[in-house]
């Protein structure tokens, strides 16, 4: 979970006594609202600043610059074409885009790894564009009123379903306030989601690309999500919770439905313009693929982050999750984990005090040690847990390069479950070290290129490609992942190291 969303939900205070008669520059119609424009777009720039320092923004003026003129030409044939819009592409591999009230829209290179076209983009930014000018974030201001949210609580809530799915948002709404309803979350990703849809596909008409564009979107995520399956099944993982940009959404059946529908009242004319593909993958060009060396890089059973000088390695069978606030290393059976993460300056630099700020022990016992050179002390001990209970605690604190300093705790289901996975859990923790020239040679990350589709097939440029499954995801970030071929000699995308 994000944590710039817990911090701007809890930072709003905003309640609204009561509201005031607008006009939906979609519908026409007048509805009551908790929020006028002008807070629409002020509470979307308290969020906006905080979107960009938890996710980081992807360094490629230009690219930055097509998308932004992109989402332009968009939000100037939408129902609010005089807001201040802006259109930024996020540093994540995750298969994102949402919106914040007051026209800040974002997508991040993970979904653009996987469109087409330019007007596939298109109908991603179209469908964000859509819940501002319907004013859905105002809406579920004005629904959640009651329930003890703030304006921007509520409003921002949107996004989050947007980004992280129903169950994220339902999640997050129960740690800051216990009044919010889940199933109004549920309901905003059926009603308000087909709106947008549909809003989107209208936008492509009117900025003459095809609106049956937003089908070829939906499908080319549909199959995402498919091979998201076929992975975790073929490395003995349960199959992943949707937790993409369909997640909040109705079904993926529903959605082809309706929008097929409503493509087809738009009559094929002349008047449509190309895809863009061409202009596309031009600007993708050396976009990163997957992990941002910024972040960190898995490969295989490694990660490498080159920022901070420093590498570790997963156990074999073990499963690495880099997720923004620390690095995990997961057991097979998934009962158990090593937490990695860096120590804020706040928790001290000493062991003992990090052991005592972060971890609060009831009781325990500091040992020094060293770990592939580098100074370290294990703590073993107990902490407070519910109910009067004593919880084991385990963790290390290790100095690393930089002189950094890093806390790696073992945790577990319970004690049995942590005793079966100490050896891995030891294991883990004994390959933390500074990165070395063989280390720095394994980190390249990967970066996306173009190249003409050889009559060898996916085979054949799966040969030379470093990702996993490199033929499925060839086939995956090409759209034809469910069967088909490109013609020969036709521009395809391609994964190479930088």
């Amino acid at each position: 979970m994000r944590s710039w969303m817990v911090t701007a939900l809890v930072s709003s205070a905003l309640l609204v006594a009561c509201g005031t008669n607008v006009v939906n520059p979609v519908t026409g119609q007048t509805e009551r609202s908790a929020m006028s424009e002008e807070a629409e777009v002020a509470e979307g720039a308290k969020a906006h600043q905080e979107v960009l320092q938890e996710y980081g923004v992807v360094n490629n003026p230009a690219l930055q610059s097509y998308v932004n003129a992109l989402g332009q030409r968009l939000a100037g044939q939408s129902h609010r074409s005089q807001l201040q819009w802006r259109f930024t592409v996020l540093d994540s591999p995750e298969i994102n885009a949402f919106a914040l009230p007051g026209g800040y829209v974002y997508v991040t290179r993970g979904i653009m790894a996987y469109m087409d076209s330019e007007a596939d983009l298109a109908g991603v930014i179209g469908h964000e564009i859509g819940h501002v000018t319907a004013r859905h974030g105002a809406q579920r201001a004005t629904s959640q009123q009651n329930a003890g949210l703030g304006v921007l609580a509520a409003s921002v809530l949107g996004a989050v379903a947007e980004a992280y799915g129903v169950a994220g948002a339902g999640q997050l709404a129960g740690q800051v306030s216990q009044n919010v309803a889940a199933g109004y979350i549920a309901s905003y990703g059926r009603e308000q989601e087909l709106q947008a849809d549909g809003l989107g596909a209208e936008y492509l008409f009117r900025t003459r690309y095809d609106p049956r564009n937003m089908i070829d979107v939906i499908k080319v995520l549909k199959n995402q999500e498919l091979f998201a399956a076929d992975q975790a099944k073929a490395e003995g993982r349960p199959v992943p919770v949707k937790g993409d940009w369909l997640s909040s959404h109705p079904s993926n059946d529903q959605r082809l439905e309706t929008i097929s529908r409503l493509a087809a009242q738009y009559q094929t004319r002349e008047r449509y313009d190309d895809d863009g593909r061409n202009r596309y993958l031009q600007a993708i060009q050396s976009m990163n693929f997957g992990d941002s060396p910024d972040q960190g890089l898995v490969r295989g059973q490694n990660f490498y982050h080159e920022p901070l000088g420093l590498a570790l390695t997963a156990p074999a069978g073990w499963y690495v999750q880099n997720e923004p606030e620390q690095l995990a290393f997961i057991n097979t059976a998934r009962d158990a984990a090593l937490l990695v993460r860096v120590v804020p300056a706040a928790a001290g630099k000493a062991p003992a005090d990090v052991v005592r700020n972060l971890l609060k022990p009831t009781q325990g016992r500091l040992e020094p040690t060293t770990i592939n050179g580098l100074q370290a002390s294990r703590f073993t001990g107990a902490r407070a847990g519910a109910n009067g209970s004593s919880v084991p605690v385990e963790a290390t604190v290790i100095t690393g390069p930089g002189d950094r300093v890093y806390l790696l705790q073992s945790t577990a289901k319970d004690a049995n479950a942590l005793a079966r996975a100490r050896a891995g859990l030891r294991e883990a923790e004994g390959s933390f070290r500074a990165l070395t020239a063989q280390d720095r040679a394994a980190a390249r990350p990967w970066v996306i290129k173009t190249a003409p589709y050889p009559k060898g097939g996916f085979a054949e440029l799966a040969k030379n490609s470093p990702i996993a499954r490199p033929e499925q995801q060839l086939r995956l970030i090409n759209g034809y992942y469910g069967g088909g071929e490109p013609a020969v000699g036709q521009l395809v995308k391609v994964v190479v190291p930088k």
